[in-house]
């Protein structure tokens, strides 16, 4: 069974730091796009950024473009979002997502969040 496994999160004042991570097993890692949502109280879940398979490419939201910084170790089976510059509504639960392929069958698996506090 696919299995993603955040953490990283925490409570953190503005303009601080965090770094999640996303290790993932039981499938095949390189070949799934991955990507990282968050979702705040009262709010839809959003994406935040997307990255290839390979690495090569990556998408953000408006709101966290150039603050936020997605990447992926392929040999680590691990996904990352390096957060600078958070602000107070960065406050939300962040979970990461696998789209994986299998059978001619595309099918999205979620981890089951980090909470990130962007608070004084």
């Amino acid at each position: 069974q696919v299995q993603l496994v955040e953490s990283g999160g925490g409570l953190v004042q503005p303009g601080g730091s965090l770094r999640l991570s996303c290790a993932a097993s039981r499938f095949t890692f390189s070949s799934a796009p991955m990507s990282w949502y968050r979702q705040a109280p009262g709010k839809e879940r959003e994406l935040v950024a997307a990255i290839t398979r390979a690495g090569d490419s990556t998408n953000y939201a408006d709101s966290v473009k150039g603050r936020f910084t997605i990447s992926r170790d392929n040999a680590k089976n691990t996904v990352y979002l390096q957060m600078n510059s958070l602000k107070p509504e960065d406050t939300a639960v962040y979970y990461c997502k696998a789209v994986i392929v299998s059978i001619g069958r595309i099918s999205d698996y979620w981890g089951q969040g980090t909470q990130v506090t962007v608070s004084s």
